[in-house]
Order: C-alpha cells, then structure tokens, then sequence
C-alpha cells in the first residue's frame, strides 16, 4: 500500500454521480475503495455539483450503498452557491429559489429568506438541479433576473449521469434563462475551485487528490484549485475528449475507475508508458508496440498535449474505439 496513489496524498477528494455511483446503482469497487482510504488513515471528502440533496441526504444515499459517511464529510453545490450569497446579501433578504426543498432550506439556513415566486423585493435567484424544476419555475427566475436580481447558478454541468444513461443537467436549464435573459451567472460549483478548496480545508489537507469522472467540472476544477487529479472512465470522459482536452482540463493520472487508488501511482500516471511508442507523423499520432489499453491511452494523451496534435492513426482508433 506504500506505493498505492491514496498514500500519496493526504485526503481524497471523491466526485459522486459518474464517479462513486449512477443513481440508484453503486459503482463496482466504490465502497471497498472508500473503505481502503479510511484505514489507511486517509481522510475522505465528497464533493458534488448535484444540488438537489442536502448533505444529510447524500449521507443517507452513500449509506445505503455500503459507504457509511458523515455530513460533515459531504460539500455540494447547494452550500457553495449559498456561501455566495450570503457573501453578497444582506440578513433576511430574498432569495428566489429555482431547485429543491433542501436548496431552499439551505438558504433559509443562512439566514436568507427563500421564496419561489418574482416579487419587488426578490434580491437574488439561485438555481440549482431539480427533477421537478418546470417553465413556470423558470419564469418566474426570468422576471426577477431581468429586473436586476444577483443570478448565482449551483453548477453548469449540461448532464446528469443516471443508471439509465445521461440526462438533462442543471446547466441546460441554466443555458435557457440565459438565453432567455442575456444575462452569465455567478457559478459556485465545479469548475471554480470553492467547493475543492472548502473540502480540502476541512479535512486539514495540504496535498489533496481529486477523483472524477468529468474533464469540463472535476479536472478543470482540481486545476483551478491547484490539486492533482485521477479522471476515470465509469461517467462522462471518453477517451476522445481525454486526447483532445484543453490545458485547463487535463489529469494527473487516468483509470478505468476509482479502484485505481490502491493502484501503484506510477502506473497511473499520464504520460510516455512502458510497452509504447507514440509518435507524430504527418500530423497523426502514431502508437507502436503491444501493452494495456489505458497506457496506450495515457501515452496518446501525453503525445497530443506535447504536440498539439489530436488526430490518431487507425490502428489505435479502433483499438480504443474512438470511432
């Protein structure tokens, strides 16, 4: 275990949807992992843009899935963007809330007063996911941005991983109050570094990991924040989007799933792999030789971020399945 990716570090930092669980469903390995983090003395912390549950909820959640946690240990988009209203708003003032019970209560909580319909005195709206969030909901979030009202959106992820597939996120309904108001939120949850930053300090790390499962939130937020990263392959990334990421969106290390944490952390790490050899020719990324899967991806990644290059010769492509 000396050698593993969570002795490395002095917390880790777990994503939820995509990364622990779909839904209803646990992730195979998720529970067994956590549980290795804990005995090795490694400190835990969930971190989620999923506003729609309060953290006694998620407790609840990782509970039934065989991941016993406290609510202390759970951070979520819905505290974050509260935080940043109660930053920028006076005690008692109105909140208009686009989302659930919990997320108003969360405001109630900050000594804010949630309400769910456009009034002279609404202050601020905040947004976040909800299965139940509807046109008249978002109306009402439309009057009131319109009129002036502080826009503070939980998180802007465009999906929501389930057991059934992806579906329609809180930020594509962020994305039609903001066509309909020609108005950007003030975005709390991931990619911006709050909600890692908050984790990291309440479990006293100075060397973090994140584990997640999204480029465009998980990994652009841990290098917002500074953190290292393990991007896995159980929710939304693809290797094409690995290969073809930004800088501000790449890992430190790439796996197939959290398990990877008990890994060595040399074998995980994003770069030229034993076994391969990944070259540019005629703008092409060219991979030699005969290994693992994911090392031929980690090295094809390394290569494209190197170089600039992102197109793969066909012998890779159809061993990755990039199509």
């Amino acid at each position: 275990m000396s050698d593993a990716l969570l002795a490395a570090y002095d917390a880790v930092l777990f994503d939820l949807d995509g990364t622990v669980y779909h839904g209803s469903r646990v992730i195979p390995g998720a529970p067994e992992t956590v549980r290795a983090a804990r005995e090795h003395g490694t400190p835990v912390r969930f971190v989620t843009n999923n506003a729609s549950k309060a953290p006694a909820e998620v407790v609840d959640h990782l509970t039934g899935l065989g991941m016993p946690a406290e609510a202390d240990e759970v951070h979520t988009s819905a505290q974050a963007g509260v935080q940043l209203l109660k930053e920028r708003l006076e005690p008692g003032a109105e909140v208009l809330v686009v989302g659930t019970e919990s997320l108003a209560a969360e405001v109630a909580g900050a000594g804010l007063k949630p309400v769910r319909e456009k009034g002279d005195d609404v202050r601020a709206v905040v947004q976040g996911h909800s299965p139940d969030n509807t046109w008249a909901a978002l109306a009402e979030a439309c009057l009131a941005i319109r009129a002036g009202a502080l826009w503070v959106a939980c998180n802007v992820d465009a999906t929501l991983p389930s057991e059934r597939g992806l579906l329609p996120g809180n930020g594509s309904m962020v994305a039609a109050l903001r066509t309909a108001t020609d108005v950007e939120p003030l975005v709390a949850g991931k990619p911006e570094p709050l909600l890692f930053e908050t984790a990291a300090r309440s479990a006293g790390a100075e060397r973090p990991l994140v584990v997640g499962d999204r480029l465009d939130t998980d990994i652009a937020g841990a290098v917002a924040a500074g953190i290292d990263s393990l991007v896995v392959l159980t929710g939304v990334a693809t290797p094409k989007q690995l290969i073809e990421a930004v800088p501000a969106e790449r890992a430190t290390y790439l796996a197939e799933d959290l398990t990877a944490l008990t890994t060595a952390a040399e074998d995980l790490k994003i770069g030229p792999r034993p076994g391969w050899s990944v070259t540019v020719r005629d703008g092409v990324l060219t991979a030699d030789g005969d290994g693992n899967d994911l090392d031929l991806l980690r090295a094809l990644c390394h290569a494209a971020w190197e170089s600039g290059v992102t197109k793969v010769g066909e012998d890779a492509k159809a061993r990755l399945g990039l199509g």
